[in-house]
């Protein structure tokens, strides 16, 4: 979080702009910017003042973990605690030895692509924070 009260309440008016705007990241691209906007910027300060409570200092690089499901017999519990401590530490991970074809993978990377193409009339249908929508586009975790 940035210090400062005032700071603080003015990234948060700006999250809720970003949000109640339902254009996500690739409309403010689309918009022509030159630089990444403040509110996606976060210092070592502002990781560092996250865990004061503690006295932890917070790593502010990470490598993205890997889960390898390949011959998983034997190793169940070893492939849930990866994806478990992918999702929490990183809040994602790499699946490899999936065995899931290569050409699905590119049309699955071909239709996000289109999705975030379309128009934004059409994808403010699918923005939602509706956790029990099947379908859905935007950031859960946004802002609290």
């Amino acid at each position: 979080m940035v210090s400062g009260n005032s700071s603080n309440q003015d990234r948060l008016q700006q999250l809720k702009a970003f949000d109640e705007s339902k254009a996500g990241v690739k409309g403010i691209a689309d918009a022509g910017i030159t630089k990444v906007p403040p509110i996606f910027v976060r210092t070592t300060a502002d990781y560092a003042s996250e865990d004061q409570v503690s006295g932890q200092t917070t790593q502010t690089q990470f490598s993205i973990p890997v889960v390898d499901i390949a011959e998983t017999a034997g190793r169940r519990a070893e492939v849930i605690d990866g994806v478990r401590r992918g999702a929490e530490r990183v809040g994602f991970f790499q699946v490899v030895n999936h065995g899931i074809p290569k050409r699905v993978l590119e049309g699955l990377m071909e239709a996000a692509r289109g999705f975030h193409e379309l128009q934004r009339e059409v994808k403010v249908e699918y923005y939602s924070r509706e956790l029990m929508r099947k379908v859905k586009f935007g950031n859960l975790l946004l802002y609290k």
